[in-house]
């Protein structure tokens, strides 16, 4: 009972990723393309729900919030400001299909980054996986009918600051020893308190358009479930991490890309080329081969540490 109560648990956690992580694309494409919400403004009501929640789960003793300094979680607040702006913004501008392969991107910019700014080195055949990659998401963006310069430049930007994200979470947590909820805990109402200040300078804040406009309830009721939704993404990912393998984490998001391209196309009505098709089974290829290479190489380090006296 106590293996199939476990496998039970298993099971919900990794249908309620599927389902919040699929559903917050969609939904918030659906706020843009079908409501016109403002974009910063959505993204503000994710930062105010994530932080409400994760205050509700300190408060129920899911994690135990540390002390941390403003300023040593200041450029993290920025920086997550910054890629979830730019990656809505790009949802907003482009196809879903575009927008999620544009995704894809932030691993060849993460080995960059960490190559030239961290001095790491990679494998030959971790670099040749990037090809790929990169040729993938390149096909499909140069033959998208529904191409936007804006929205590619949207989502450059949203690749390169995501990237730089990532990295300085990573360090930032071996640096302050925490974990991604206490670390989020203080980043999201700090990155809601930049956004409620720049949000009067480039939204409407009331009248038409803006955040305190006449929305019918159906409207405020759908802005509210995106956050909560954006809310449980975050949640169940702390979750899964930590109750299952690398690998179960790394192929059910592969399982999410497709579902969400396919998602794109059918509910959007995406139109979708031969010559996209072979770009997402190029990036799908590559992020398969990059995501085994990389695993063997941790199955590997770790048989080295068990063999060492």
């Amino acid at each position: 009972m106590g293996w199939a109560g476990a496998q039970g648990r298993l099971a919900a956690g990794l249908l309620v990723n599927l389902a919040a992580s699929i559903c917050i694309v969609f939904l918030n494409k659906w706020l843009y393309v079908r409501l016109g919400f403002p974009n910063l403004s959505l993204t503000l009501v994710h930062f105010a729900v994530t932080w409400l929640g994760l205050y509700l789960c300190q408060a129920l003793g899911a994690f135990a919030p540390k002390s941390l300094r403003p300023r040593q979680v200041l450029p993290l607040a920025l920086s997550f400001c910054g890629f979830v702006v730019f990656t809505n913004l790009s949802l907003q501008s482009n196809t879903v299909g575009t927008y999620q392969l544009a995704k894809a991107m932030t691993t060849p910019v993460i080995v960059l980054i960490q190559s030239l700014a961290y001095g790491k080195t990679f494998p030959l055949r971790i670099k040749l996986t990037l090809l790929p990659i990169t040729l993938g998401v390149f096909l499909n963006s140069y033959y998208d009918v529904k191409f936007s310069l804006l929205g590619m430049v949207f989502a450059a930007l949203g690749v390169l600051v995501t990237s730089l994200y990532q990295v300085w979470v990573g360090a930032k947590q071996h640096e302050l020893q925490v974990n991604s909820m206490q670390l989020l805990y203080y980043q999201a109402p700090m990155s809601s308190a930049m956004l409620f200040c720049i949000i009067p300078f480039f939204e409407p804040v009331f009248g038409e358009g803006g955040v305190f406009g006449p929305w019918t309830i159906s409207a405020v009721i759908m802005v509210l479930l995106s956050g909560i939704i954006a809310f449980m993404v975050n949640l169940s990912i702390y979750w899964i991490i930590g109750n299952t393998s690398p690998v179960t984490y790394n192929m059910f998001g592969h399982f999410k890309f497709c579902i969400t391209l396919l998602g794109g196309c059918l509910l959007f009505k995406d139109p979708l080329s031969v010559n996209q098709g072979f770009g997402i089974l190029c990036t799908l290829l590559g992020i398969l081969a990059y995501t085994h290479f990389k695993l063997s190489e941790q199955e590997g380090s770790k048989s080295k540490l068990v063999q060492r006296p």
